[in-house]
């Protein structure tokens, strides 16, 4: 067993308060003491002064497709999927999220480089890794095709959490025009192939939509995972799949379906760049606005992870302790994983210490107590001079 870990001079970050000056004590893997800084070190192990900067539990991403865009950096280039789950990884480390839920689309869309093939063989990878630091999970996004669902049903084992979403002109977060903009200009598809697409998911009827919906809660629960959904857009949509089972609304894209999740007892989970950047991309309810109405459980990295980590730096007008909950208690707590995403005695040493200025950048980060990441100098350490060329 590993000396004990002690972090000093903190702004300790709760999950009901901040301590100003505080410490935390790391052994055997897990939180062992939580308070102010005493006047002496227990001059054991290894101890760390954060020097006044944020120390916060580990983010917990439920919602990343991140790792899409290290397997296809640009259209028709693809890596392996190893380099792709190590890349996402390490990429994910440094934004603070150590325990990522990567969001897989099981769609076949061939012109922006999915398949279900793919999305298979990515499941397959984050079920078998062993080489990488932070908790890699799965999270299926499963359009409601035929084939996407046979597909999801085959590796439902590897399944850490399930989403349904339907991509259609008019249905979620796209009018006709920002189906097509998405698509053409976003995604790199060629306009007949858009057409085709939207004809296609256009002619799902109801019943058949229904029954896909409900297949994929059987999956789900024979799992044991969450279930959510993608882009409900009003209240009787989420009444709807509220009634299929679904516990998580993600993406509400009005503030009428947030609220009615909130009513029926979902959890809503909502892009953390929409709150950077002051708004949606597709005129959607505002992050900002669902916060002030109260109805926003947790954050996501959506397509950012440095997004989820500046987002309890925003200023909404709420304590930092409920800003950091959104990034990781709270998710935690929706798929079951009590043990992280809180900085209290006996909770998994998930931790990151964070520098909010000028911009929240991560200078340390354990894993488990095992401190897998450090980055950056210490404040009074003058920078070091580029050796000469040649040396």
């Amino acid at each position: 067993m590993t000396a004990p870990t002690e972090i000093r001079h903190a702004r300790v970050v709760t999950p009901d308060r901040v301590i100003d000056d505080g410490h935390v004590v790391v052994s055997g893997g897990r939180i062992a003491r939580v308070g102010p800084t005493p006047k002496h070190s227990i001059e054991i192990g290894e101890t760390i002064d954060a020097d006044g900067r944020v120390l916060m539990p580990g983010l917990v991403d439920l919602h990343g497709d991140d790792i899409e865009h290290h397997r296809s950096p640009r259209s028709g280039a693809q890596t392996d999927v190893r380099t792709a789950v190590t890349t996402a990884d390490r990429s994910n480390l440094l934004a603070g999220v150590t325990t990522k839920y990567h969001a897989v689309a099981f769609e076949d869309a061939p012109d922006d480089g999915r398949s279900l093939d793919d999305a298979t063989a990515i499941a397959a990878e984050l079920a078998d890794e062993s080489y990488t630091l932070v908790d890699n999970r799965l999270h299926a996004r499963c359009e409601l095709t035929g084939g996407s669902v046979r597909a999801v049903e085959q590796i439902a084992a590897d399944v850490d959490l399930l989403s349904v979403m339907h991509h259609a002109p008019g249905d979620g977060q796209y009018d006709r025009d920002g189906f097509e903009r998405h698509y053409v200009e976003d995604r790199n598809w060629p306009a007949h192939a858009v057409d085709e697409i939207a004809a296609k998911r256009e002619s799902l009827d109801a019943s058949t939509r229904t029954e896909r919906i409900v297949r994929l809660r059987e999956i789900g629960r024979r799992a044991g995972v969450p279930f959510a959904s993608h882009d409900d857009e009003s209240a009787a949509a989420v009444e709807e799949m509220a009634a299929c089972g679904v516990a998580v609304s993600e993406y509400p894209v009005t503030l009428d379906a947030a609220v009615r999740a909130d009513e029926l007892g979902l959890t809503t989970v909502m892009g953390a760049p929409n709150l950077i950047r002051g708004g949606s991309l597709w005129d959607n309810l505002s992050v900002r606005a669902a916060i002030d109405r109260g109805v926003v459980d947790v954050l996501c990295a959506d397509y950012h992870p440095p997004s989820l980590l500046a987002a309890p730096f925003v200023d909404t007008g709420e304590p930092l302790a409920t800003r950091v909950n959104r990034v990781t208690r709270n998710p935690a707590d929706v798929v079951g994983l009590t043990d992280r995403g809180r900085i209290a005695v006996d909770a998994r040493a998930d931790l990151i210490v964070v520098d909010p200025n000028p911009v929240p950048t991560v200078e340390r980060v354990l894993v488990g107590g095992t401190d897998v990441m450090r980055s950056g100098e210490p404040r009074d350490t003058p920078v070091r001079p580029l050796p000469p060329m040649g040396s």
